[in-house]
């Protein structure tokens, strides 16, 4: 099983199949996942296989990394799409992460003002207020939302701590339109003590309430994706392109922007 570690405090540019040209921030450590989730199909592999030994990056070695990498990309003449804030797990787990928002918007304006800059979130920490405020700050807030019902969330997603998927939707309501949702749509079955369970949130059962929801939330956006690489987990499957573009018809046509990615 091949798992993926990133760099820490940057990583990149790698190509993202959703945003471009895209530049890394990893404010998790370098060595090892830390994360409010502990997904069954990430990348970055199970939580307890990559306990880490590194402490978390601090706020003032991001701004100086992030500002290096700026000055050798633009020297080369390949500056960014976008700054993304993503890596071995939940980047608004960091203490300082509103302060470290604040330094990249300051440094994107100086070096690449073209460039977005985007979160991607499992959504866990966005109770805090100064997470909101700091969210409303960055050009694309990507938000997770696989599905609405607690059982899949807890046998897909495995949150690490209390988790309440209706004061999730209540807070990401709160962003008032400045928000993208992030869904991963995957087929399977999965292993369990009480015998084999199907994990497949594409059918109707889960994506009529799922959309309901979404059209509740109203984002700007709506990404939906599927399995990409080498899950840690045995036995999950892609969802086919005639899944993904059926749901996305869907969302579309409650007049929400939204994109597969296969």
């Amino acid at each position: 099983m091949s798992t993926i570690i990133y760099p820490s405090p940057i990583f990149g540019p790698v190509h993202s199949r959703r945003l471009g040209i895209s530049l890394g921030i990893n404010l998790m450590p370098a060595d090892g996942k830390m994360c409010t989730f502990n997904c069954i199909y990430c990348e970055c592999g199970l939580n307890q296989d990559h306990r880490p030994s590194l402490p978390r990056p601090t706020r003032e070695e991001v701004a100086v990394k992030l500002e290096e990498k700026l000055q050798q990309m633009a020297a080369e003449g390949q500056l960014p799409d976008v700054l993304t804030f993503a890596g071995n797990g939940e980047p608004t787990c960091h203490p300082h992460f509103p302060e470290i928002i604040a330094d990249t918007i300051r440094l994107r304006n100086q070096y690449c003002p073209r460039a977005k800059v985007s979160v991607l979130s499992n959504a866990t920490m966005i109770h805090r207020l100064a997470v909101r405020d700091a969210l409303m700050l960055v050009d694309n807030n990507i938000l997770k939302l696989d599905t609405i019902d607690p059982d899949y969330i807890n046998k897909v997603d495995c949150p690490t701590g209390a988790y309440d998927v209706n004061a999730i939707i209540s807070h990401m309501k709160d962003f008032h339109g400045h928000i993208i949702i992030q869904t991963m749509f995957m087929r399977g079955d999965l292993a369990a003590p009480e015998g084999v369970t199907s994990i497949d949130n594409t059918s109707d059962d889960y994506v009529t309430p799922w959309l309901e929801v979404v059209k509740a939330i109203a984002p700007q956006q709506v990404m939906i994706y599927t399995i990409d690489r080498e899950t840690p987990t045995q036995g999950l499957l892609k969802a086919t392109h005639e899944q993904l573009d059926a749901i996305r018809d869907r969302v579309i046509a409650a007049g929400i922007p939204c994109t597969a990615s296969y």
